[in-house]
């Protein structure tokens, strides 16, 4: 269950990332409260997941998941930079994801 506690932590670090984006700064008040709340939920079930998951091992996937959504979301949404070099390195992230899980025991 830990892993899904952590992934679904990742996947809202995601979500306030964007909605961090679209916040403006927090000059725009419902982006601004949908970060907050993301990033509550987020910390909340990155916590669960710290319970049984090593902390190293918890922190490196959840700033890789939410890295590599917010690469992705930002290609297809804010119409980012999108080139071979960039693609390199985000499947460096996450195969640096699936590393650790494997090696996670």
């Amino acid at each position: 269950m830990a892993w899904v506690f952590l992934t679904v932590a990742g996947l809202f670090e995601v979500f306030w990332a964007v909605a961090l984006k679209l916040s403006e700064g927090f000059s725009k008040p419902f982006p601004s409260i949908l970060t907050v709340i993301g990033m509550i939920i987020s910390f909340y079930f990155l916590s669960l997941a710290t319970k049984t998951l090593p902390l190293g091992t918890s922190y490196a996937i959840w700033t890789g998941i939410g890295s590599a959504g917010a690469i992705i979301l930002g290609i297809l949404l804010f119409h980012e930079p999108f080139g071979l070099s960039r693609m390199v390195f985000l499947s460096l992230i996450l195969v640096g994801i699936l590393g650790l899980k494997l090696t996670a025991g």
